[in-house]
């Protein structure tokens, strides 16, 4: 398990472009964190406990150290009622515009399934939407209440194949599931700022939501685009993945912000580099013993 360093956040702006690279980091780190929980539990079905164990932590460093700093590092986390708002604007884009692209997409493509899973989700964004802004009334004007968070009814996935036919509705799946992630990582972020600044009830309804969003809506996409897979495939994906973050993505965002001024920023990707390296050759590790 990686092991979480202190980051001061910088006391300067950073530059556009390294504002942009630390937003797509904090994407996939999201995405990495949820997908590596279902990792996870596929391990334990196939009575892999030590695999479970390592995908376990690694979903952990990913949320609570790498996407954490990142978010430290631009600013991410505002007050409670930037923090309403920003997950409001989120909502509202995929309850009338993602979403229902999406479905149209998948029914022209045949993915009926998906259309559907497509159409449930946008519902229940649209639903997450009117809870926050309720919750905004309450914090802005100090009438009414935040609401309780909504029910969760989490989605099991299985290892499987895609469920899906059509190219695009697999793509339409992996943005969806980045969305989702990410939101899931924000929201996490936002229940623990509300609790810091005395907010309980809001702490808990972000926290509701988080979950909603990871174990549902990112549990239903990864069942139907086939995301799990038996254990040592799903080693072989966590690895290509990190490597290339370790080797690629990361030293490039490093030198970016390097060049842009952000010298502690780049400390940070090459920190996180580091730390990528290091799960690769765990989980490589667990590969062989597989074998």
């Amino acid at each position: 398990m990686t092991t979480t360093h202190a980051f001061a956040v910088p006391p300067q702006t950073p530059a556009l472009s390294t504002v942009q690279d630390t937003r797509a980091a904090m994407r996939g780190e999201g995405f990495a964190h949820a997908s590596y929980l279902f990792y996870a539990d596929q391990a334990d079905r196939e009575g892999y406990g030590d695999v479970a164990n390592l995908f376990a932590d690694a979903a952990s460093v990913e949320l609570d150290d790498h996407f954490t700093k990142e978010a430290e590092a631009i600013s991410y986390v505002g007050s409670d009622e930037a923090n309403i708002r920003q997950a409001i604007e989120g909502e509202r884009f995929e309850a009338t515009s993602m979403y229902p692209t999406y479905a149209e997409e998948a029914r022209q493509d045949g993915d009926e399934a998906a259309a559907a899973l497509f159409k449930e989700i946008a519902a229940d964004e649209a639903d997450h939407r009117r809870l926050l802004a309720s919750a905004l009334e309450a914090v802005t004007t100090g009438k009414g209440t935040v609401p309780a968070p909504p029910r969760v009814d989490p989605v099991t996935v299985p290892a499987g194949l895609p469920q899906v036919s059509s190219a695009r509705t697999r793509a339409n799946l992996e943005d969806a599931m980045h969305g989702e992630g990410l939101a899931n990582a924000s929201y996490t972020l936002y229940a623990r700022h509300a609790r810091g600044a005395g907010h309980a009830q809001l702490s808990r309804l972000f926290a509701g939501l988080a979950e909603v969003e990871l174990r549902e809506h990112f549990a239903a996409e990864a069942r139907l685009s086939g995301q799990v897979s038996d254990t040592a495939s799903n080693l072989r994906t966590a690895i290509a993945g990190e490597t290339w973050e370790a080797k690629v993505m990361y030293p490039t965002f490093a030198r970016r912000a390097e060049k842009a001024g952000d010298g502690q920023v780049a400390d940070l990707f090459r920190e996180i580099a580091g730390d990528e390296a290091g799960h690769a050759a765990s989980f490589r590790e667990a590969l062989n013993r597989l074998k």
